[in-house]
């Protein structure tokens, strides 16, 4: 089959999901973590949105709120910590260098970490309330 290595991997779709999903106890467990966590370092308007279903990338998320950007590091990093602790050995950090938001990535629970005005301004909440898709079915 002539092509570059690129198209070919296009023409064979998404890849396998290489390990299993894990069980919804290690994710109820790991869910906890992050919220005691999160709640420990004063994070504000911690709110946990359940994605099963609704999205390819993760089935939950969790977005809170830091007032200043040391909090927000902070954050992150005990977070990283947690998770660690608590079995997931690679959470990735994205925009830990003094942002308006901070995503960590611990596999099927994504967690952002947002200035006040970032978090209004990006309103993952209503992009992804069970309201929202609620209203598309009925119209």
């Amino acid at each position: 089959m002539p092509g570059t290595p690129r198209k070919k991997a296009a023409i064979a779709g998404p890849k396998k999901r290489a390990t299993p999903k894990p069980p919804p106890e290690f994710l109820d467990r790991l869910q906890a973590v992050i919220v005691a966590t999160l709640e420990d370092d004063k994070a504000e308007e911690i709110v946990t949105l359940d994605l099963a279903g609704r999205a390819s990338f993760a089935d939950r998320m969790i977005i809170a709120t830091g007032l200043a950007d040391r909090q927000i590091a902070a954050m992150a990093t005990h977070l990283h910590e947690k998770l660690h602790e608590a079995g997931f050995k690679k959470p990735l950090t994205e925009g830990a260098t003094g942002t308006d938001w901070v995503l960590i990535d611990a596999g099927d629970i994504i967690v952002h970490l947002f200035k006040p005005e970032a978090r209004a301004l990006y309103g993952l909440e209503k992009m992804w309330s069970a309201e929202l898709d609620e209203a598309e079915t009925e119209a």
